[in-house]
């Protein structure tokens, strides 16, 4: 098909045309073609090359792609782009596997480094590693940090979002007691002698984080400017902020402003009903912020969009925390380490974030304001519970309008499977989470027992029973690697040099097949922001948001994906990033 054509009757020449390619179109056939064309930012010609030779014009520019993969841009529904921005600037255990000591050498460095701070200013670690602490279960509490040479207060913040941990002077800082009781949605870590240990859970950690300095304009600005470079890099052109704040947004607006925003902008404000908020005014004031920071419908230059909710039913179901809420307790281990003896215990996590009335009322006043939710959930419980109170809602006009989507689902009860499909909900999927690693062998395997384990992740099971699964990096989790994740997806294994103990597949489940785990990070992410009748797949009509790969993932081995490096990116027609190897 082409676009219109001119007042002589042929069509209007392209700006650019790319041609001797294998073009992945993502279409409904999930067709491979030779040639694409693009003019004022959109796509005008998908085909051959002759095809497209006939768009060319003398100020047309053409790209031999010399058979190499083009493809539509990433599209990546679950991320915190701007934690993940101040993460890349501050000190980082860049989420590896430690030992104390290497625990401890390592923050040691970070406060030797940092000679300017006084004794009262807080010392802010990220990317910890907790579920891969060597050897497997060893503790860290507050007596771990105290052994560091400083006066400050620091608090170390788990990869996962969901702990940090406090030293002695953090903990007497927050004004952290022995009666001081646990908040609503968090839970404060104590000893056998009710003293805070240093580790808090979910909500909990407010009670420090909240007691930091606020990142200031520039820093915003700085960290937002580090996001989308790694974006660009990975090749990543549209993307949900999947809990952010009018900081955030104010940064990236200035950012647009300038002409600087190279990936189409998607935020969730975050709903929370702990502090007294109702389900009317939360959504009010979500409202509120887009009313100020929505620029309108999705156009060829890269924009900000604010149709979207955040909810947290629960925490995450591996050790230590267990704050995933689950349908059956957790084990413990009734015997010794020598030998195990793992059976049910009392807990099945928290109840869950959302009451199934506060929830329904919540759902019900996003609907009406045409706002889509985006609900974490980790244990089957969670998943259980904002399925049932979403197909209560599907039975009102404005409910089934709505797109919810369910961030994570690392655990479903196999009975929930298909309600996915029936209910027309989009699970959103970390895939790099599938395979075995310390936060799943050793965090989540003796804790579920045989068959809940062998459910963890359940990728396939949830594409089999016919959901649209969609990808979600929730960067900076972990490193932002869209191209291991799609690995993982596929083989369901580690990376070669991750240890024998992490040798082989997580479970007996299969990978996902290649052009699923495709359509997951392209068109259907973009289903999840209202953006697929503009973005997700190379088609006539359709914005020019696309990348250039130095390999084709189709062909290589499967160990090879996680080896693609992106060559080109571009957004709206328009280069925003080129590595040196496209010429």
């Amino acid at each position: 098909m082409m676009a219109a054509a001119s007042a002589h009757g042929a069509p209007a020449p392209a700006d650019t045309i790319y041609r001797n390619g294998y073009v992945y179109t993502v279409d409904a056939t999930d067709s491979v073609q030779q040639a694409l064309a693009v003019r004022k930012g959109r796509i005008v010609y998908v085909g051959d090359n002759a095809g497209a030779a006939r768009l060319a014009g003398k100020a047309t520019k053409v790209i031999d792609l010399q058979g190499r993969m083009l493809m539509p841009g990433l599209v990546d529904g679950h991320m915190h782009p701007q934690s993940g921005g101040s993460r890349l600037l501050n000190c980082s255990l860049d989420y590896q596997n430690l030992t104390v000591p290497q625990f401890q050498a390592r923050i040691q460095a970070c406060i030797d480094k940092d000679t300017r701070s006084g004794a009262e200013r807080w010392l802010v670690v990220v990317n910890w590693f907790q579920q891969g602490m060597l050897p497997d279960g060893v503790e860290t509490t507050a007596a771990t940090l105290d052994a560091l040479k400083t006066d400050r207060p620091i608090i170390v913040r788990s990869s996962f979002g969901h702990s940090a941990l406090l030293n002695s002077k953090g903990i007497h800082t927050a004004k952290i007691m022995r009666d001081t009781p646990d908040p609503a949605g968090g839970k404060i870590v104590r000893d056998t002698k009710g003293d805070a240990t240093g580790l808090l859970e979910d909500a909990a950690q407010d009670m420090a984080m909240n007691l930091l300095p606020p990142l200031t304009v520039a820093e915003n600005l700085a960290a937002s400017k580090a996001a989308l470079a790694a974006m660009r890099k990975q090749g990543i052109t549209s993307f949900l902020d999947a809990y952010t704040d009018p900081e955030t947004m104010t940064a990236f607006t200035d950012l647009q402003k300038q002409g600087k925003l190279t990936a189409r902008a998607h935020f969730a404000v975050l709903i929370d009903l702990d502090k007294g908020a109702t389900p009317q005014s939360a959504v009010a004031e979500l409202l509120k912020q887009q009313k100020q920071f929505d620029q309108g419908p999705t156009r060829v230059a890269p924009s900000m969009q604010v149709r979207h909710a955040k909810l947290f039913m629960d925490g995450v179901i591996s050790a230590p925390a267990f704050t995933g809420a689950m349908l059956e307790p957790y084990l413990v281990n009734k015997g010794t380490a020598e030998k195990p003896d793992w059976r049910h215990g009392d807990s099945t996590g928290p109840a869950s974030y959302f009451t199934q009335a506060s929830l329904k009322t919540t759902l019900t006043e996003l609907a009406k304001a045409r706002i889509d939710p985006h609900i974490h959930v980790d244990g089957d419980r969670a998943v259980r519970e904002s399925l049932d109170v979403i197909e209560q809602l599907r039975a009102t006009p404005a409910g089934k309008a709505m797109r919810p989507a369910l961030a994570h689902d690392e655990i479903v009860d196999p009975a929930d499977y298909p309600r996915f499909a029936k209910l027309d909900v989009t699970p959103v999927l970390s895939f790099q989470w599938g395979k075995p690693a310390p936060d799943t062998v050793g965090a989540l395997k003796d804790y579920m027992g045989p068959a809940r384990y062998a459910l963890v992740e359940p990728h396939v099971q949830l594409l089999d029973a016919g959901a649209r699964i969609a990808y979600g990096s929730d960067w900076p989790v972990d490193p932002l690697d869209e191209w291991f994740a799609l690995k993982v997806g596929v083989t369901r294994t580690a990376a070669p040099d991750a240890g024998k103990e992490y040798a082989g597949r997580l479970g007996s489940q299969p990978g996902m097949p290649r052009a699923a785990a495709l359509r997951a990070i392209t068109l259907n992410a973009a289903y999840t922001l209202r953006q697929e009748a503009s973005t997700g797949s190379l088609e006539v009509g359709k914005l020019a948001d696309m990348i250039v790969l130095d390999r084709n993932f189709f062909t290589i081995p499967d160990e090879d994906i996680a080896n693609i490096k992106v060559l080109q990116t571009v957004v709206g027609g328009k280069i925003v990033y080129q590595a040196e190897g496209m010429r």
